[in-house]
């Protein structure tokens, strides 16, 4: 693997192993550019550190063991493709569901940019008509 490709890729792993599934976030400046441009697998567009920090804590606060488990990574040059699963308790109100405690799961992919060594774009897409379903369910 070339060394462009290489750091694409371990910036893709970073962002999820460290930002996302240890909740680590000394880690946001190093892996993040200033103006990360981010749209979030529930819809939802941030720019900057601090708004992916917000999209982060809302995350967090409907389901605080929300995990993201990498189960394909592609990377070329300065751009990545990843197919997601994400999991967790449902222990807040998410997509305006009141906190059932009920364990969901549910498919995504993300495409990434990279530059500059650090992370500029992520566009994420979740199956949230999956993930409703488990949250409305009976």
């Amino acid at each position: 693997m070339s060394e462009p490709v290489r750091a694409t890729h371990d910036l893709v792993v970073r962002f999820y192993d460290q930002l996302w599934n240890s909740w680590d976030d000394a880690a946001v400046d190093a892996v993040l550019a200033v103006q990360f441009r981010f749209r979030g697998s529930l819809g939802q567009h941030t720019v900057g550190r601090d708004g992916w920090r917000h999209y982060r804590d809302g995350i967090r606060a409907a389901a605080p063991d929300f995990h993201n488990e990498i189960v394909e990574l592609i990377a070329d040059g300065d751009r990545a493709a990843a197919r997601l699963l994400y999991t967790g308790t449902h222990s807040g109100n998410l997509l305006g569901h009141p906190p059932t405690g009920r364990r969901f799961r549910y498919a995504g992919a993300a495409f990434f940019r990279a530059s500059g060594g650090q992370l500029v774009e992520a566009w994420v897409l979740g199956d949230l008509a999956d993930l409703t379903r488990q949250l409305v369910a009976p």
